[in-house]
This record gives structure tokens, C-alpha cells and sequence, in this order.
């Protein structure tokens, strides 16, 4: 079994147009896809697509509307002329807690036959019930990659859309990272990263992370909000978003 939780923190740091910082503890799951419904059996407290202490939902990703994340996947990679074929399919994502989540950012990395990365899609959530993929392909199998495009989605609303985000992020092993530094005219804006430590995903590790973490997805929610609150109190401009999505997906170059 290839699935892992991960145990670690995120960090938001935004420098203009004035400075703001906060940080909270979170644990996140590494699945395989494949492994889904071994992982409903063999591990207590956890359940793929049903209600548990702890649960993943495929109506939480993709299409989100319960269909095959699998086949999304390789439909999206196929449509962009990227082989499908005999991929392995890992999703790094927060979990449902007591059937409540919330994934500003859930990354799926695909692997070819022979456990190279091949591609890898940023899913950005925002709070009006939104999402957004970023598709890039991986020319290269190494430890650290690095991506850049422009911004195509609506997210926080005292950012504006003219912005463009550069990715990092370490091949999952003992450790993740990911980190996205937000530019607005060549000026930084926003830092924003999430680390971990690798746990092997089973009962034992589960409930000790969730012990951790037992309000995680009302943590996360409330920090948004609060966070945002403090934001429109140091008089930082409010931007009104300009039109509605519901599941959009572009593939990078």
C-alpha cells in the first residue's frame, strides 16, 4: 500500500499592500485512488464515500458529482494529449471530518508505469463553491518542481485577478511541500506553503492525527474567514467577483 497521511502546517504571509501572517497545524492524506476501497475495509474510522469519524468523498473532487476521480482524470489528460494509459493516480487532500471538508488546494500527481511523474493538476477551491484545475505536464522525474501561470480564478476577495502564481512543490516521500508565491506587476504579494511528515495511513496513525487535529475543517473555514475579517479591518480593498464558475480546468504549458 502506497497511500500516507501527512502531518504538518500551513503557512499564509501576504506583504502588500500590508503585511499579515498566520499559520495553523493540519493533517492531510496522500491516497492512491486504486487503494480506495482497501482502505475502506482494512482501515477503522475511515470510509470512502459513506459517513465516518474520518471520510473521502469523490463528490468532493473532479466533477464532483460522485463520478469516477479515475476516469476524470485520464479524460482531462487525454484531451490533452497525454498518455492515460497504466497511470498511477495519487490525491493529496484534507479528509472529511464527521462529513464536513474544506480544500483550498488538493493536488493530484500521476505516475507512469514506472513511478515517474508525469503530470500534476492543482485543484484551487475558493468559498463561493468554486474550483479550478491547473494542468502541467512533467517533462523531467526529480525531487522539486516548479510551475508558473497566470491567475484564472477568483479566490480571495481582497486580491486582485491580474496576479500570476509561481509552484513548488517536492515530490511526495518522507516529506511534502508545496509552496505558491503570488505576483501582482513583478511585486510579491502572497506566500502561501503547506509541509509535512510522512505517517504510514493506517488506524493507529489515523486516530493519532486526528486527535491532533479533531476541529480540523472548522479550523480551517473559521481561519479563512477570520483571517479575512482582519483583512477588511485594516481597511484593505474589498473586490467584488466578476462572474461565476463552477468546474473549470486549463492545461498549463
Amino acid at each position: 500500500m502506497t497511500s500516507s497521511i501527512y502531518n504538518g502546517t500551513v503557512i499564509h504571509k501576504r506583504f502588500k499592500p500590508k503585511i499579515h501572517f498566520f499559520k495553523y497545524s493540519v493533517f492531510s492524506l496522500l491516497i492512491d485512488l486504486s487503494e480506495l476501497d482497501y482502505l475502506n475495509k482494512k482501515i477503522k474510522f475511515f470510509s470512502y464515500n459513506r459517513f465516518n469519524l474520518v471520510s473521502f468523498y469523490e463528490k468532493d473532487h473532479g466533477n464532483r458529482d460522485g463520478s469516477s476521480l479515475i476516469k476524470w482524470v485520464k479524460k482531462n489528460l487525454e484531451e490533452n494529449n497525454v498518455d492515460s494509459e497504466n497511470i498511477k493516480i495519487k490525491l493529496l487532500c484534507y479528509p472529511r471530518i464527521l462529513g464536513y471538508v474544506f480544500n483550498p488546494l488538493s493536488v493530484f500527481y500521476i505516475y507512469d508505469i514506472g513511478e515517474k511523474l508525469k503530470c500534476i493538476l492543482y485543484e484551487v477551491k475558493n468559498t463561493f463553491g468554486e474550483q479550478h484545475t491547473y494542468i502541467f505536464k512533467v517533462e523531467d522525474d526529480k525531487n522539486l518542481y516548479q510551475h508558473n501561470c497566470s491567475k484564472k480564478f477568483h479566490v480571495s476577495p481582497f486580491i486582485e485577478m491580474d496576479c500570476k502564481y509561481f509552484f513548488r512543490l517536492l515530490k511526495p516521500g518522507e516529506k511534502i511541500s508545496i509552496v505558491i508565491d503570488q505576483y501582482q506587476m513583478d511585486e510579491k504579494i502572497l506566500y502561501a506553503s503547506q509541509d509535512g511528515k510522512r505517517v504510514d495511513f493506517n488506524t493507529k496513525e489515523l486516530i493519532k492525527s486526528y486527535t491532533k487535529h479533531p476541529l480540523m475543517t472548522f479550523k480551517i473555514i473559521s481561519a479563512i474567514h477570520f483571517e479575512a475579517f482582519k483583512l477588511w479591518a485594516k481597511g484593505i480593498k474589498f473586490i467584488k467577483k466578476k462572474f461565476k464558475i463552477k468546474n473549470n480546468i486549463t492545461f498549463e504549458s
